[in-house]
């Protein structure tokens, strides 16, 4: 048991209308009764000792990690890296190296492609490569961390530079996380990095942005099975890309970015003669500048989309784009990757919880409303998590799904504090509120913390008839089940399960009907 978990336990086991004498008994008893043998101690000891040496080096690979990437693209190249560390002893190790580089390519299939390393690739490798080393395996480790420190020189500008645009990456991230579920966070964070580092790094560039997502062709098959539709891009472009679509069969470089999986440069565009203008606006002798066009790729690198960027909008004459603002937008590619996938992963959690309510209602009519809430990270330093309330449903069949979700500060809601005990503890909160009983539950994310809150109430009732009570524990176990598989497709651990946006749509179906398949399960395995 964590504290808040400990506390939770306590409060429940005394009640809510225990006087202060017996709760300062009780904790008395336990200090007294409670007894803790040597070994115990000893095994307690040596579990945080191993807790916080993880954490220290996962601090430590990611600061590594962070160097080496100099220009924040989010990857490193594994020759040059399995190059560096062919040195390492003066190329005494050479065969653990080879062994390591083969294991790391079973758990990550696509290194045989893509030859990338993300951040969390690069550690196992490390963690891999030690492995294969005799001695103690910490120490191998901390050897190798300082031996690839010290093989990366960066000047103070550098760093500098490497700082900011990290900043503006986990921007990206953070309106994902922060955003209710919404895309539009996220797309006005894309531009503002791009457009912030054209002004900082690109020589005060002016630049217009866009973000294509590839679809099936339903609409006219013959121009190729696939189309890119522009779902976003920044404002003075909107009249002439926004929602406007890409077949196969028009100028452009999109599709050979998409398919090539790497970013293309048309340094003038005036000269290339395979490029498509959407501003039909602008005269042919003022259609000149840089254009790049980055694919945008899931976790296991299958391009569902593109990221482009031109100059068409600046009148001057050099507007080239160099290697470091490149490798940085691709790293502006990588993040908004994360952040849609985020997106979606909490879109398909919603509609399942939709299903599991829509199945509770009918079989438990003493429940009044249930609203439904997702953890949020704090924005600021004075709270470290809120609530966004998402969804809100009653027993009449009535939803209402927030466009601008509400959003819940522990500071702002002391009639709601239990709600955040729930978070705290990952643990069901039963109270009382102005004589309304509520019921939160916590949905749980891989690690067993909670990552959304169904907040139920159950009007006067103090509790439900025994059969209403049933149902609902089930749609909860049920829920729980749904909603840790949607989780496991979506990390990085298994193959995704769209690329296309139409595909997406599709997983948001699914995850109603995921409901249910596992609530079949659960029947098969009751008979």
């Amino acid at each position: 048991l964590n504290l808040p978990q400990f506390v939770q336990l306590l409060e429940t086991f005394v009640g809510e209308d225990i006087s202060l004498p017996t709760v300062k008994r009780l904790i008395a008893f336990i200090k007294e009764e409670y007894k803790q043998t040597e070994e115990e101690k000893m095994e307690q000891l040596e579990k945080v000792h191993h807790m916080s040496r993880l954490a220290q080096r996962k601090l430590l690979l990611e600061a590594l990690f962070e160097k080496w990437d100099n220009n924040a693209s989010g990857f490193l190249d594994l020759e040059e890296v399995d190059a560096v560390l062919s040195t390492f002893k003066e190329g005494m190790e050479k065969e653990a190296l080879r062994k390591a580089k083969q294991h790391l390519c079973s758990r990550y299939p696509q290194l045989s492609r893509v030859r990338k390393l993300s951040s969390k690739a690069f550690q196992t490798f490390l963690e891999l490569v030690a492995s294969e080393f005799t001695g103690d395996r910490d120490e191998a480790i901390d050897n190798l961390v300082e031996f690839l420190t010290a093989s990366v020189e960066r000047s103070h500008t550098e760093y500098l530079q490497n700082l900011t645009r990290r900043k503006w990456l986990h921007d990206i991230q953070q309106a994902a996380e922060t955003s209710g579920a919404s895309m539009e966070a996220v797309y006005k964070a894309v531009f503002k990095a791009l457009s912030q580092d054209a002004e900082a790094h690109g020589d005060n560039k002016k630049i217009s942005a866009y973000i294509a997502l590839l679809e099936e062709n339903q609409l006219s098959p013959e121009r190729g099975q696939f189309l890119l539709r522009y779902a976003a891009c920044t404002a003075d472009d909107a009249p002439y890309v926004l929602n406007k679509i890409l077949y196969r069969d028009m100028k452009g470089v999109s599709f050979a970015a998409v398919e090539e999986g790497k970013p293309i440069h048309v340094p003038r565009v005036q000269l290339h003669g395979n490029i498509h203008f959407w501003n039909y606006d602008r005269p042919a002798e003022e259609r000149k500048g840089s254009l790049l066009v980055l694919p945008l790729h899931d976790s296991c690198w299958r391009a569902f989309g593109i990221l482009g960027v031109d100059t068409l909008r600046d009148q001057c004459e050099k507007t080239i784009f160099l290697s470091h603002e490149i490798r940085f937008y691709q790293g502006v590619s990588h993040a908004f990757s994360k952040a849609y996938h985020h997106i979606c992963t909490l879109e398909s959690v919603l509609q399942m919880t939709v299903t599991a309510l829509d199945w509770l209602y009918p079989r438990a009519p003493s429940i009044h409303t249930v609203v439904t809430y997702l953890v949020e990270p704090g924005k600021d330093k004075t709270c470290d998590y809120a609530l966004r309330k998402m969804i809100i449903t009653h027993n009449t069949g009535q939803k209402e799904i927030h466009s601008s979700p509400v959003l819940l500060l522990r500071k702002e809601n002391l009639l709601r504090d239990y709600l955040f005990k729930c978070v705290d503890s990952s643990e069901v909160i039963c109270t009382s509120v102005c004589r309304e009983h509520h019921i939160a539950v916590p949905l749980r994310d891989l690690s067993g913390q909670a990552f959304g809150i169904f907040d139920i109430s159950i009007g006067r009732h103090q509790k439900l008839p025994p059969h209403e009570h049933k149902d609902l524990q089930k749609m909860l176990k049920i829920a729980q089940a749904a909603c840790s598989e949607i989780l496991k497709m979506s990390s990085e651990e298994t193959e995704p399960t769209d690329v296309l946006e139409a595909e997406h749509m599709a997983n948001l179906r699914h995850a109603g009907i995921l409901f249910h398949q596992f609530m079949l399960q659960d029947l098969r395995e009751c008979v």
